[in-house]
């Protein structure tokens, strides 16, 4: 059962606001996984195991080893796993 109310409708909201801004995508996926973050622990929106999955994902793609810079191959996986997240987000 996904979350309903204004809260929750706020949380997707701001999720896909911030997956369709102007700028890196390594930027805009950092800025999702924070505010998944914040609505999951307000009780805002619900977990799936979809959900984490691609999240953690996510987080694959963006881990950068020793100060490297993130770019071409992590940018290309953040907007295609972020496209799954945008679909899983009326689940949550």
């Amino acid at each position: 059962m996904s979350s309903e109310g204004p809260d929750a409708e706020a949380a997707r909201r701001d999720v896909r606001v911030l997956m369709g801004k102007k700028g890196h995508a390594v930027d805009n996926a950092r800025a999702v996984v924070a505010r998944l973050g914040d609505a999951f622990a307000a009780g805002h929106l619900q977990r799936t195991a979809a959900l984490d999955q691609y999240i953690a994902d996510l987080m694959r793609a963006l881990d950068q080893e020793g100060g490297q810079k993130l770019g071409g191959k992590s940018a290309e996986a953040s907007r295609f796993i972020l496209r799954a997240i945008d679909r899983e987000l009326e689940r949550a």
